[in-house]
């Protein structure tokens, strides 16, 4: 499948692929993060059923605090 994730174009060997799945294979382990497929928030109770096919557009932003 082909992806775009953060304006990058990716391809995996998988058909579809879980948030969790995709967190997993490019190693995101920041605590703090929010996903977005195709411009719409995943919450993050949804990251091991929501599902990322062939063609979608996948943002993931780190949040970051400070002052």
């Amino acid at each position: 499948m082909k992806i775009i994730l953060n304006n990058t174009p990716e391809e995996f060997d998988q058909e579809i692929m879980t948030v969790n799945e995709l967190l997993k294979a490019k190693t995101f382990t920041f605590k703090m993060l929010v996903i977005k497929i195709n411009g719409c928030l995943v919450n993050k109770a949804e990251y091991a059923t929501a599902t990322i096919k062939d063609n979608d557009d996948v943002m993931v932003l780190h949040l970051v605090s400070g002052g």
